[in-house]
């Protein structure tokens, strides 16, 4: 039996908490203390803690299943495998490779998530792909690539935050979502700094704050747009940094000045008085962070909302700047690497556009395909599982479960029942896997190894700690294995750090650029950040001063620096313009040897954009997709949880979790309450123009009174994604899960 343990990282959240896994006497393994990883010194959450108990076989898949009969039945490898190979055969000469639809998740590691998007569009020549990570950041990641040229979750390691001297904190409870990281916002008031949390309810977050901020639903954009005019007429803005970083100041100073304080007060709810306190606690302070989360981003504004955090930050010189800056608290475990290498519908490794000719040649020839071959971009997350059925036929599915996770679930599950065939790649029988035509039973997080990329873009190695169940099997053997019986034999590798060394080449002299971050590195360091160019990659050198980065050795040339639409631009980089991007408290200069140290701070010197200047976005306030009116009155938001994760497919298997949140809730006001009839724990039915949900009431006075708030962990009668509306921001293709129209009926009679 193995007596040492093994230093890995937690399979949850974007933390990717260290930890380590050591033997038991029974054979499985358990979690110690791993102090010395910086994310968390340590500290676990109790999914973290309690993630071993989905190893066991008494809660995972052990073996293939196939409908037989209307029934799913335990099968033998090649026969699983050859049903699906024969079925998107089968599709793809009936009605084209486009009828291939694939639809990975944020937690696949980047090997797998790499591998996904080559398989997609080398194997069955398919431009249907997207995964769930698009539910999760996308509206931050077009915002930052609009402003800065480049989306990275933090530009800045988590380290940052108790040195800064205010961080505004937007729709986000980091105490129930990430645990752990909580005790850097505890650091930073320690120090003498200020936190501000911008959430419509109380939270175990906004319990901590100095200032707590409590807008209607949707009115976000509102918010930070009478933030700016403030800043503008009280004299705050940083004139000096606004002339020599920034461009098209003008026209978002005008933008702002129409959100006078009384009338952004009007629609948010936030008064005129806490309008100004906020502007004094950010203004004066040296430094300042303003850090967003689903709250702002999940909205069909979402990226106009997120660029108006993003100009407060240019206007008053909190980007690029040391201990300040804009930042996105990435959800999902492996969400920013997910989409860094190619599951996202646009996006090739290296996180370069796949409309764009150069990167299509780079990758292409990494491959050892045709350009041409390849196709073009193809539907968003949202959009692909509502084609399910109509123009696209199958569906090969890795690690989501959008049955529970997708809005306007009930519509999507009558989707994926509308397939002629579907595939799904779990490691529990999900409520997604149950409606499926082959189910695969794949490894997980301590039965592999594989990288992941945490939210400060800190690259990382989860190491194999124990031997997978006799009968499963890793994506990357599945794969292998299909792209075999599809006809291609070789470019599909089953060992993880091949296929690294893949996407090592892959990603050079892209943004995300990985090519110097090599498996050893990675088991000798605490990650490596990037953008991290090989030492001879000429063209990763580009990439780094792209970024504003420091490179090995001077970087002179042109490199691509890629907008939110997908257009680029051709950018002229003076010879080591990006120097200086690293801890600015290194004594050491890294272009001295011969390895990248990796990129922990961006923008320092210059930002990603052709003329290194961070840009500000003119945008407007607008009302939500669906307004209350008379039929639906009240503002539905919802959220999650401490003891469960996303849709809980994973964590409503662990008794511990399940003790501590059984089911469903619906949060709402006394005064909501006393007008429904409903007492502590009554039956309250929630219904939207797309279902009706029904869970116990919560009463708090942490709420405001035209809104409720629901989980999304669960299935079935109190599943709240049957409520949400899937209303899609135009750019980032973000469903507007964080607000919609309800009515609140009392169903206990």
């Amino acid at each position: 039996m193995q007596t040492t343990s093994t230093p890995t990282h937690c399979p949850y959240c974007a933390l990717q908490c260290g930890m380590n896994l050591s033997p038991t006497p029974e054979g499985g393994v358990e979690v110690t203390e791993r102090a010395d990883f910086p994310v968390n010194r340590g500290a676990l959450c109790g999914k973290g803690r309690t993630a071993p108990e989905v190893l066991s076989s008494r809660v995972r898949l052990t073996s293939p299943l196939v409908r037989s009969g209307g029934t799913l039945v335990p099968a033998t490898w090649d026969e699983a495998l050859d049903r699906i190979a024969a079925e998107l055969t089968r599709v793809r000469a009936e009605h084209g490779p486009d009828a291939l639809g694939v639809f990975g998740g944020g937690g696949l590691t980047n090997e797998k998530a790499y591998t996904l998007g080559k398989f997609a569009r080398v194997v069955l020549g398919t431009s249907q792909i997207d995964y769930n990570g698009r539910f999760c950041m996308s509206s931050a990641a077009a915002g930052g690539i609009k402003a800065f040229g480049l989306d990275r979750g933090l530009p800045f390691p988590l380290e940052d935050i108790p040195k800064s001297g205010c961080v505004i904190l937007v729709g986000s409870n980091l105490a129930e979502t990430m645990p752990p990281s909580l005790r850097f916002f505890n650091e930073l008031r320690e120090n003498g700094g200020t936190l501000i949390v911008v959430d419509p309810r109380r939270t175990k977050t906004a319990e901590q704050a100095d200032l707590h901020l409590m807008p209607r639903p949707g009115t976000d954009l509102a918010l930070a747009l009478g933030l700016l005019h403030l800043v503008v007429a009280e004299g705050r803005v940083d004139e000096e940094y606004v002339r020599e970083r920034t461009s098209g100041w003008e026209e978002a100073r005008a933008a702002a000045m129409a959100h006078w304080p009384e009338y952004v007060e009007r629609i948010t709810g936030v008064s005129v008085p806490q309008l100004r306190e906020t502007v004094r606690l950010f203004c004066e302070p040296e430094s300042a962070m303003v850090l967003t989360a689903r709250g702002p981003e999940q909205q069909s504004k979402g990226t106009d909302t997120v660029g108006a955090w993003i100009n407060l930050c240019l206007a008053t010189g909190r980007a690029g700047r040391p201990l300040s800056g804009y930042g996105c608290l990435t959800g999902q475990g492996n969400g920013q690497g997910g989409r860094e290498h190619g599951q996202k519908a646009d996006q090739l490794p290296g996180y370069r556009k796949l409309d764009d000719p150069v990167a299509r040649r780079h990758v292409a020839e990494v491959w050892g395909v045709d350009p041409d071959s390849l196709p073009g971009p193809g539907r968003s997350a949202y959009e692909l599982l509502d084609a399910l059925g109509t123009d696209i036929r199958s569906l090969l599915l890795m690690g989501s479960n959008p049955v529970v996770s997708a809005p306007r679930a009930a519509h999507i599950e009558e989707r994926l029942k509308s397939l002629e065939f579907l595939a799904v790649c779990d490691v529990v029988l999900s409520e997604t896997a149950a409606l499926a035509d082959v189910v695969l039973p794949v490894t997980q997080w301590a039965e592999e190894t594989g990288t992941t990329t945490n939210l400060e873009g800190r690259v990382l190695l989860r190491q194999r700690a124990i031997t997978p169940p006799e009968g499963v099997r890793s994506d990357l053997e599945v794969m292998h294995e299909l792209a075999a019986r599809l006809g291609v034999e070789k470019g599909f590798p089953t060992d993880p750090e091949e296929v690294f060394e893949e996407l090592r080449r892959a990603s050079a002299g892209g943004p995300a650029d990985y090519s110097g971050i090599t498996y050893r590195r990675l088991a000798e360091e605490n990650g490596v950040f990037w953008p991290c160019p090989a030492a001879d990659d000429t063209g990763a050198a580009d990439s780094t001063a792209a970024t504003g980065a420091t490179a090995p050795t001077a970087a002179t040339g042109v490199t691509t620096a890629t907008d939110a639409t997908g257009d680029c631009e051709d950018a002229s980089l003076d010879a080591g313009a990006g120097a200086g991007a690293d801890d600015p408290t290194r004594d050491d200069d890294p272009r001295a040897g011969a390895v990248h140290p990796g990129t922990p701070r961006l923008f320092l010197e210059r930002f990603a954009t052709p003329d290194g200047r961070a840009r500000f976005v003119p945008v407007t306030h607008r009302p939500v997709a669906e307004e209350p009116d008379d039929e639906y009155p009240v503002l539905l938001t919802t959220g999650r949880v401490v003891a469960q994760y996303q849709s809980g497919a994973q964590t409503r298997r662990v008794d511990e979790l399940n003790a501590a949140a059984p089911g469903p809730f619906v949060e709402l006001h006394p005064r909501l309450a006393a007008r429904l009839g409903a007492a502590e724990g009554d039956p309250v039915a929630v219904v939207s123009r797309r279902g009706r949900a029904v869970a116990p009431a919560r009463i708090t006075t942490g709420i405001r009174p035209d809104t409720v708030f629901m989980p999304f962990h669960w299935p079935g009668e109190g599943r709240a994604n049957t409520l949400t509306n899937p209303a899609l921001d135009p750019t980032s293709r973000m469903p507007e899960f964080k607000v919609c129209a309800v009515r609140v009926e009392n169903a206990s009679s």
